[in-house]
């Protein structure tokens, strides 16, 4: 997949309702993957600079965080005892109330002694930011598409990739199946997650087709939500795992019938 220099600054939407959905089951998986006395590796395609600040002008310019994280937050959308919410309890008492965690924090919450975490990131100001809020972290500026396919399979070899672009690039939904595949085939034991936007022209759909028939076990997480504002064609996020953890199903109909009750 060829790479190309974008413009998307995840600040503006850090902590909205697909960020809910998507690091819900994130911190889900990594709980449950974290269980084991066993090794673990963590890569990220498209990481961001991995801690937003909720009282930004970005955040305050769109309101997707307080229809989000926070509205969540004060309406008990998740359990005190949630792998999110002890995530971003833990992200909050070390960089303060307006702290949200992008999903290299969230990983890094439930990173243990001889774990890895791989996070590429092209864009400099957003690398130059990751870089400082996780110092600990093996950062690649580079194509995370490039990033993938060069490190898999990583060491250590149990693990998961995060394949989270912003889909700027209309290319993404033919090629990302394609990709997966090869990573799947060089990393047959990896739980491999893709993030993707549901639109109101459902442009996803081909792409999901295909992924299912090349991965028909896989899980996929699909919730519903109102445009952010009018003429936004976000309504819903998607999340396709192929090899996900046991009880990650369970996780994704709960996340389903809360976005549809409440959201």
């Amino acid at each position: 997949m060829a790479w190309v220099m974008l413009s998307y600054q995840h600040a503006y939407h850090a902590g909205n309702l697909a960020d809910l959905h998507k690091h819900a089951l994130l911190a889900a998986a990594l709980d449950y993957l974290t269980r084991k006395d066993k090794p673990l590796s963590y890569l990220e395609t498209h990481a961001g600079r991995g801690l937003y600040r909720l009282n930004s002008a970005e955040s305050r310019k769109t309101g997707e965080a307080a229809a989000g994280i926070a509205r969540a937050e004060d309406e008990g959308w998740l359990p005190a005892d949630h792998p999110l919410m002890r995530a971003l309890d833990a992200v909050r008492a070390t960089h303060g109330t307006d702290a949200y965690p992008g999903s290299p924090l969230i990983a890094a919450h439930f990173q243990r002694p001889g774990d890895a975490i791989h996070l590429a990131e092209l864009h400099p100001a957003e690398h130059a930011a990751l870089a400082a809020n996780l110092p600990f972290a093996t950062l690649h500026h580079q194509d995370g598409f490039q990033m993938a396919q060069a490190v898999c399979p990583p060491t250590p070899r149990r693990g998961m990739l995060l394949i989270d672009p912003s889909f700027e690039i209309k290319a993404d939904y033919a090629n990302l199946p394609r990709f997966i595949e090869k990573i799947a085939r060089k990393w047959n034991v990896g739980v491999i997650a893709l993030w993707y936007p549901i639109l109101t022209d459902g442009r996803h759909q081909p792409m999901i087709a295909a992924l299912q028939d090349a991965h028909p076990d896989a899980l996929l997480s699909e919730v519903t939500f109102p445009a952010a504002r009018p003429g936004h064609s976000m309504i819903g996020s998607g999340m396709f795992i192929h090899n996900a953890p046991w009880g990650l199903q369970d996780e994704a109909a709960r996340l389903q019938a809360l976005f549809r009750d409440r959201a």
